[in-house]
């Protein structure tokens, strides 16, 4: 008597990256080359509250588990209580996961994942916690945050096909963002362009000055005919309220401020339509890159080479002491911020986006 073959396991894979918006979306070419590979298994992603937003839509994970353990970060304040370290550990473990990518750095994710019994767990081999994985893969410090991801698929013998960024939204969103800019260009249709100007940043060290911010955004206003948006959470309202009300009076209706109005994917169908993007360091830069707008981002202490957003044009000043990573004290007062002149973005902008 013959028997049916035996039907193979689905095979389930967990992908650890919580936390921040810009990591969260340069895990996309990660998990395009994975799905890739494995078309039929189950990819679920832990990832933080609100931030995790951005891949709500994405085609490449069949389900997203909110990882809320903490309220450190002011974009992760929601109204639902944060749950234990436990709690997580629990979860994974009722279901079953065959392998775990960690693509975050902390000792605690990966204990997170030996915690759980997940049999196969590849990770970057930092914070001594080695042990943790099956797989420990050297972190390459120097290399694109998207190509250190990739790395660890390249560890696992997965094939990588390509390493671009993607972004997905509805079309309610889109529906909105449209309306709000329609209405703008209905109340002053003169105006040739559209321009985001992100002045905020998760860390103020990575902050530009304010009468460097102004000097932009006037020659904006002045020179090139620019409406000028402003997004960001409600607490980054006061800073381009004073942008604002520092500007010349006859181009402030021309400043537009929407912190708080949109959503993370609102505001990304919104930096779409824009026919420009420029601003410091930030998740909002990343939202931008993703869209496939013209983005200029102004570095500081930070690793341009490693968190650039991807096909951006970056504007920086060469010290001996940057990039530093903030990985001590600055002595020299933030000068790679401060000291990075507004002429400079400018002429960035004229070259890159056309803006002559």
């Amino acid at each position: 008597m013959s028997h049916p073959p035996a039907v193979k396991p689905r095979r389930k894979i967990l992908v650890i990256r919580y936390r921040f918006i810009g990591d969260t979306l340069l895990s996309v070419p990660f998990l395009r080359n994975l799905r890739a590979a494995y078309p039929d298994a189950r990819i679920d992603m832990l990832v933080a509250p609100n931030s995790g937003e951005v891949l709500r839509d994405c085609p490449y994970i069949d389900e997203l588990l909110w990882f809320d353990t903490t309220r450190k970060h002011r974009y992760e304040n929601r109204a639902e209580r944060p749950q234990s370290f436990w709690h997580y550990v629990n979860l994974l473990r009722k279901r079953h996961y065959d392998t775990a990518f960690v693509l975050k750095r902390s000792f605690s994710s990966a204990a997170l994942a030996f915690l759980a019994g997940i049999p196969e767990r590849i990770g970057f081999n930092t914070e001594g916690r080695g042990w943790l994985l099956t797989r420990a893969v050297p972190y390459r410090k120097h290399d694109h945050e998207v190509d250190s991801f990739l790395s660890l698929l390249e560890a696992a013998n997965i094939p990588v096909l390509d390493s671009h960024l993607e972004s997905w939204w509805s079309d309610a969103e889109t529906s909105k963002a449209e309306q709000v800019l329609a209405d703008i260009k209905a109340a002053d249709p003169s105006a040739k362009r559209h321009v985001v100007v992100h002045l905020t940043s998760s860390n103020i060290a990575k902050q530009w000055p304010s009468d460097h911010a102004r000097h932009l955004v006037e020659w904006l206003l002045t020179r090139k005919d620019c409406h000028v948006h402003c997004l960001g959470a409600p607490s980054d309202g006061p800073l381009y309220e004073a942008l604002k009300a520092n500007v010349l009076s006859a181009y402030r209706k021309r400043v537009h401020i929407h912190c708080g109005q949109f959503s993370l994917l609102e505001s990304m169908a919104f930096l779409k339509q824009m026919n420009l993007v420029v601003g410091v360091d930030s998740g909002t830069l990343h939202m931008a890159a993703a869209t496939g707008v013209p983005v200029v981002a102004l570095f500081g202490p930070m690793n341009a080479l490693k968190w650039g957003p991807p096909n951006s044009r970056i504007v920086q000043r060469s010290l001996a002491c940057r990039p530093c990573d903030l990985a001590k004290p600055c002595r020299h007062d933030f000068a790679c911020m401060k000291d990075l002149q507004p002429e400079a973005v400018i002429e960035t902008i004229r070259i890159y986006a056309g803006f002559a």
